[in-house]
């Protein structure tokens, strides 16, 4: 009569024997990760720009802005409306600017509108800005 179960090889590997190989790829695959982020993830020298001060915030003084954005989403330099188009003759040229170009926005600014602004900006040599906002309301 043949037997309702195989008998067991004496090389079988245990239970705890058979967690132990299948954690090992987890562990190195984890491992890799740490070592990819602690090559890619490279800490820089440049600090952060100089915040405005709070005596201007306090006084109601609005931080000077080379290219503000208002709440209805219109683009104004020197507080006349400039279209995305024209950004480039109503903005000073990359290089003749001393420091980023400062962009003030509303706090209601969707994101998107400021992706679109920035990939502009960013065609027309302007490759560091500061973003001023204001909480939203």
């Amino acid at each position: 009569m043949t037997p309702l179960t195989p008998e067991p090889f004496e090389d079988r590997k245990t239970l705890l024997e058979r967690v132990e190989d299948s954690l090992l790829p987890l562990i190195n695959l984890v491992f890799l990760l740490l070592m990819f982020f602690i090559v890619a993830g490279q800490l820089t020298d440049t600090p952060l720009p100089e915040l405005p001060e709070m005596t201007a915030a306090e006084a109601g003084e609005q931080p000077e802005a080379d290219l503000v954005i208002d709440r209805q989403g219109r683009f104004l330099v020197t507080n006349e409306p400039v279209s995305l188009d024209n950004l480039a003759s109503a903005l000073p040229p990359a290089g003749e600017l001393d420091q980023p170009l400062r962009i003030g926005a509303a706090g209601i600014t969707a994101m998107s509108e400021l992706d679109t602004l920035f990939r502009r900006l960013e065609e027309l040599g302007h490759d560091e800005v500061i973003l001023l906002t204001e909480p939203a309301e």
